[in-house]
């Protein structure tokens, strides 16, 4: 299970935080994959080699009765590798894919259409 937060997009970084307390700050240039999908969890873990910490992310990323939709990041910032997912609801996944995809350059990689070894 997930713990609610807030995802935050910025010109420069990438901000997950509950409450006042943050729980992740990436700068976008650290950011090496996005991607998306219900397989997003082994495709990052896979990605930083270590176990991955999921959020399920405030109002925006409220459980859904449907298909669940995921959203991952992974970076490497200096030598520390990192990650994390979301559960998105299924009306801002696509929004928040798209904020990913501007802020770092990256194009998001959809899980569900890849092959992951483990």
């Amino acid at each position: 299970m997930g713990t609610s937060a807030k995802l935050f997009i910025e010109a420069n970084q990438i901000r997950l935080a509950k409450g006042e307390t943050e729980l992740a700050t990436v700068p976008v240039s650290a950011v090496t994959e996005i991607s998306y999908g219900e397989d997003v969890h082994r495709r990052v873990g896979t990605a930083i080699g270590l176990a991955v910490v999921s959020f399920g992310v405030g109002a925006l990323m409220a459980l859904s009765k449907s298909k669940k939709h995921y959203v991952g990041i992974a970076w490497v910032n200096e030598d520390k590798k990192g990650g994390f997912v979301m559960q998105c609801d299924k009306d801002d996944y696509r929004g928040i894919l798209l904020g990913l995809e501007g802020v770092t350059g990256k194009k998001a990689v959809d899980s569900d259409a890849m092959t992951v070894k483990n």
